[in-house]
């Protein structure tokens, strides 16, 4: 299993930022396509990628792609690709999966068909008529998608995202990895004060931390690829030996703020989880009375939306308070926030520099930058 190709699923809109991520780590053939990216790895990138990767949500193994128009074609193409290369003889390899513009639309008489493949497949090779499946997790997945199938390995186990610091929440939290692209395409560096006055559970400002640290965030968690054995132990311990070289070691002005007591005492055992506690503030603090009088700074932050937890008007009157409150701050400010709400420039008083689509989950959102001394985007009136 020399040369390899792994698939990182991704949030919509966060594409661009895994594939950088990836050249950065020295992946090669790096291709972003709509929800996911490839590239090229060998077998100590399996647990590269999955300890230092911010804004992925799992790491697959890619063991093979073909034509399915049909079930025939589908069985055949399963039971052609190598799964004794990686599945044992007790290894347990239930199949998940999805189909989008493809005949074989139905996903459970797919994940049938496959399942009966690589039982066939592995059978033969190991001499069994029935597979115990009592060892360790080989999940496979497929993608269906205009009768292609691409045949996969998740190398992950629990998703990306959670990073092992999060053990409870507060309502509508904002997954990690998404979290973790906010900060990054702030371009904060952990040179500057950052805030997040509507932090909730502290999600934003602990990946700003761990940002700033250049910590890896998968080394305080494990992966389901630990236990395989085509991969050896020594790959995961060189893999975290070198991200724990990488990290700096400083002091960053990074603040949390919310106007929920409980938000705040979950947000600093978040941070001890995470190891950060020394590096991040949490406050209890109204957002529309913030105040910062340095020069300049960072403002990243996802305040609460209209459909989910405050009614609309409430959260109108939020969103113009906080836009006063922004724009009282020092010119240095770079200010990015997330929301869903259709009409929120109209209620923060200014129109965006820039605006990225996003998506937190299922909920389409836009992320709304607005940089030190630039000019907005102007509307086109009448």
């Amino acid at each position: 299993m020399a040369n390899l190709q792994l698939a990182v699923p991704t949030l919509f809109g966060l594409e661009g930022l895994a594939a950088g991520e990836l050249r950065r780590l020295g992946l090669k053939e790096v291709r972003a396509e709509n929800g996911r990216v490839f590239c090229a790895a060998v077998p100590a990138d399996v647990a590269r990628v999955n300890l230092n990767l911010r804004t992925g949500e799992r790491v697959l193994l890619v063991l093979g792609r073909f034509p399915a128009g049909d079930f025939d074609a589908l069985f055949e193409g399963t039971r052609a690709l190598p799964w004794e290369d990686f599945i044992p003889r007790t290894g347990a390899f239930p199949v998940k999966g999805h189909s989008l513009n493809s005949a074989l639309h139905a996903v459970p008489a797919c994940q049938s068909i496959i399942k009966k493949a690589v039982a066939a497949r592995l059978g033969a090779k190991y001499g069994v008529e029935h597979l115990p499946e009592t060892g360790a997790l080989y999940q496979i997945q497929f993608s269906l998608m205009k009768d292609e199938a691409v045949l996969m390995l998740d190398t992950s186990g629990p998703g990306l995202h959670k990073r092992g610091y999060r053990a409870v929440g507060v309502a509508a939290p904002l997954r990690e990895t998404l979290a973790a692209a906010m900060v990054m395409l702030s371009h904060y560096r952990g040179k500057d004060p950052f805030c997040d006055p509507f932090c909730g559970s502290g999600t934003i400002p602990i990946e700003a931390a761990l940002i700033a640290l250049n910590r890896a965030p998968g080394l305080d968690r494990s992966f389901a690829a630990q236990k395989w054995d085509c991969l050896p132990s020594r790959v995961w311990m060189d893999a975290a030996q070198e991200a724990m070289d990488r990290e700096f070691h400083g002091r960053y002005d990074i603040w949390g703020g919310d106007s929920d007591p409980a938000a705040i005492r979950i947000a600093r055992s978040n941070a001890v989880k995470a190891g950060v506690e020394d590096l991040v503030r949490f406050e209890v603090a109204d957002a529309r009375q913030f105040r910062r009088d340095a020069p300049s700074g960072r403002v990243v932050t996802n305040p609460p939306y209209g459909e989910r937890i405050l009614e609309k008007n409430e959260a109108e009157a939020l969103y113009r308070a906080f836009g006063q409150a922004v724009r009282a701050l020092p010119s240095g400010w770079n200010v990015s926030v997330l929301s869903s709400h259709t009409e929120f420039e109209r209620t923060f008083g200014r129109t965006a520099g820039k605006r990225r689509k996003l998506y937190n989950g299922m909920l389409k959102c836009d992320l709304f930058q607005y940089e030190p001394h630039c000019e907005p985007r102007r509307k086109e009136g009448p």
